[in-house]
């Protein structure tokens, strides 16, 4: 899961991915939509926490936090595509 650590870089990555979820839940429904929209929104706002250090004073290079999170969004964001796939 090394690519995901792009939004570590660049945490507005991760709010564009929730933008895009959102668009798909409006325009296709559907409560998986939803819910990995506001994971990712969580998550990049959560980001956002760490890269400017309020969240984290001191030296944040080993983040096991992202151990748990990056598969919650990996599953999250599959079972949204396959939900957006399903409702065409």
């Amino acid at each position: 899961m090394q690519w995901m650590a792009i939004f570590i870089a660049y945490p507005w990555a991760a709010l564009v991915w929730a933008a895009a979820f959102a668009i798909l839940h409006t325009r296709r429904g559907g409560g998986t939509l939803a819910m990995a929209a506001g994971a990712w929104l969580l998550y990049g706002l959560y980001e956002y926490m760490m890269y400017f250090r309020i969240w984290c004073s001191g030296d944040c290079n080993i983040r096991v936090d992202l151990v748990l999170i990056y598969p919650v969004l990996i599953l999250l964001s599959i079972a949204g595509i396959v939900s957006a796939v399903r409702r065409n």
